[in-house]
């Protein structure tokens, strides 16, 4: 565990937390640490919400799968990032968890029991409050991005949800040159479109000088703003 301190000391659901609290907190909480090769199923849709974690090393990809096959890319997640995190405060699931967390490469996570996050700690840990706290700060967090993701994908067309989310990323970045945290099947997945139909679409955005892109890093030349 003190191998991957200064990442859970970083996290929003561990911050006003000290090293020495951590140290108790954690197997206070039923923590773990798991390690996973690429492509595993880190928690499967269908199966009991009985746990949330945190990304320590590697990403991880939150995604669900549709009946027929189709699979929708939901978040992309780096160290330092929660995952299940809102069935913590959600009542039981019928039919268990709506989605898959996977390891897009290989991974550590940290594992923590649900009932012990959200529950009453039987050791009156002073600190346990201030945990329930951020874990609702990071919810909060979390469902803004989700409406932000919505804008995007109310677009009627493939240009105008990618130029929607390439604004907002420029914006976030506070300048025209970004890197975003997908691919191009990552991100297709992430505006629920073909890859083939964005990769024309940005072929013709670069033709007609509005951008310029290599693999995950872009530069916003100009943007026709009644496109976003």
């Amino acid at each position: 565990m003190k191998k991957y301190l200064e990442i859970l000391l970083a996290s929003p659901l561990f911050r006003g937390i000290t090293a020495e609290e951590l140290e108790q907190l954690i197997p206070c909480l039923g923590g773990g640490v798991r390690r996973y090769g690429t492509g595993a199923a880190i928690l499967l849709a269908g199966t009991p919400a009985g746990q949330m974690g945190l990304v320590l090393s590697g990403r991880v990809q939150v995604v669900r799968e549709e009946f027929s096959g189709h699979r929708s890319l939901l978040a992309e997640l780096e160290p330092g990032e929660l995952f299940a995190e809102t069935f913590a405060c959600a009542p039981a699931l019928p039919g268990g968890l709506p989605v898959t967390v996977l390891a897009a490469e290989d991974c550590a996570v940290l594992l923590l029991d649900l009932k012990r996050v959200v529950g009453t700690c039987s050791n009156s840990c002073p600190f346990h409050t201030r945990l329930v706290r951020n874990l609702l700060g990071v919810l909060a967090g979390k469902n803004l991005a989700l409406n932000r993701r919505m804008v995007h994908l109310s677009r009627r067309s493939t240009r105008e949800k990618l130029l929607s989310y390439l604004s907002e990323q420029a914006a976030r970045a506070g300048g025209t040159e970004f890197s975003i945290p997908f691919d191009r099947q990552g991100l297709a997945d992430y505006l629920c479109v073909e890859r083939s139909a964005m990769s024309a679409v940005l072929s013709r955005l670069r033709a007609e000088g509005v951008l310029e892109t290599h693999r995950n890093h872009f530069r916003l030349l100009r943007l026709p703003e009644e496109e976003v």
